[in-house]
């Protein structure tokens, strides 16, 4: 009988590491799930994978992993994907998003894994380069998209040095059930939903005509998790997720329908970012075949309904900010308001009352 592979997932508890582990379990994989809970959450993590609470910064930690399992294949999803914001964490960034993925990338090489299978992302390619296909001279604009484009020459040398296989994706605007909608920097589709179930107005930067093909996280995990039985795939990228942009202006339409809330939004000051960014998939569906893909109505309706069905999240603020200056002031408000909240409790013991 052959062995059932081994797999780590990486940020398995988070949005789109849990539903790629689910994958790799109806593949009859066994699975290890690594994650800091950081920002996913212990009920992402499939019932029938292990589960380790640790950081992939945690080198000895991780060296310990691969002695006691001996992984076939590891699917890297950790990351903290906030392509705005890293501008202003650039320390945090490289630390959890280059030096975390080289400590695996190290471990993987010293243990002999079969394939190193990579979640990057459309960052890499920088502005005005729509549709952006995977041949393009990467120019990332953001350290976000940097980092992700330094791992993956790392996966490449490291596979021309030690003979370390990889499959690289770049998905891009992924959205869906579990996803983490108490995130204010990042994935927008959460942030209108929470916003609307709080009755506030969801809040676009600009003027919205921004466009993106936002995707479904069935139309990119499945892609994912089966990437390691496609040979001819190895050491090589692929652009992965939806083919149909649309402005944020019309998504947040089709969430309020889907929330079933009026469709009220603020608009704030534009902030640094690619106008226009969306991708080609040629190449995807010539390695891994053509596939149905959900769209935006049905993806954002079947999101909205498990959303409804766990409620709305505490927007929490990034407390750890490195660079204050040039940030949206709307981050930078948050960030004020949420340290006046914090001192309310000392105010109290005074004699003042606590506004709650």
């Amino acid at each position: 009988m052959t062995k059932a592979p081994t797999s780590l997932v990486t940020g398995g508890a988070g949005f789109m590491g849990s539903h790629v582990a689910e994958h790799l379990l109806r593949m009859g994989h066994n699975v290890v799930v690594l994650d800091d809970l950081s920002g996913g959450f212990r009920d992402n993590v499939p019932a029938n994978a292990e589960f380790v609470q640790g950081s992939i910064l945690d080198h000895e930690l991780i060296n310990r992993l691969f002695d006691r399992h001996s992984f076939d294949y590891i699917y890297h999803l950790a990351a903290y994907a906030a392509e705005g914001l890293s501008h202003f964490i650039k320390r945090f960034n490289y630390n959890n998003n280059l030096i975390g993925s080289v400590n695996l990338v190290n471990a993987a090489v010293n243990h002999g894994v079969k394939c190193f299978v990579f979640t990057s992302s459309i960052a890499v390619y920088g502005a005005g380069q729509s549709p952006m296909s995977e041949d393009m001279i990467p120019v990332p604009e953001d350290s976000y998209g940097i980092s992700k484009l330094a791992v993956e020459q790392e996966l490449r040398v490291s596979h021309e040095m030690f003979g370390l296989d990889y499959v690289i994706f770049r998905p891009h605007n992924v959205y869906g059930e579990r996803q983490n909608i108490g995130d204010r920097y990042r994935n927008v589709v959460g942030i209108f939903m929470n916003q609307l179930l709080r009755g506030e107005p969801m809040t676009i930067f600009g003027d919205g005509l921004q466009q993106r093909a936002f995707s479904h996280i069935d139309d990119v995990a499945p892609v994912i998790a089966e990437s390691v039985n496609f040979p001819a795939a190895r050491n090589q990228i692929f652009n992965v997720g939806a083919d149909v942009p649309y402005t944020v202006n019309e998504l947040a339409k089709i969430v309020a329908d889907a929330i079933g809330k009026p469709c009220n939004v603020t608009y704030l000051d534009a902030r640094n970012e690619v106008k226009i960014a969306f991708s080609d998939h040629s190449k995807s569906e010539g390695s891994f075949g053509s596939r149905v893909k959900t769209t935006l109505s049905d993806g954002v309706h079947a999101m909205a309904e498990w959303v409804h069905a766990h409620g709305s999240r505490e927007s929490c603020t990034f407390e750890e900010i490195e660079i204050a200056k040039n940030m949206p002031p709307s981050w930078i408000k948050a960030r004020s308001d949420r340290s006046a909240k914090e001192q309310e409790p000392a105010l109290a013991v005074k004699g003042q009352p606590r506004i709650s």
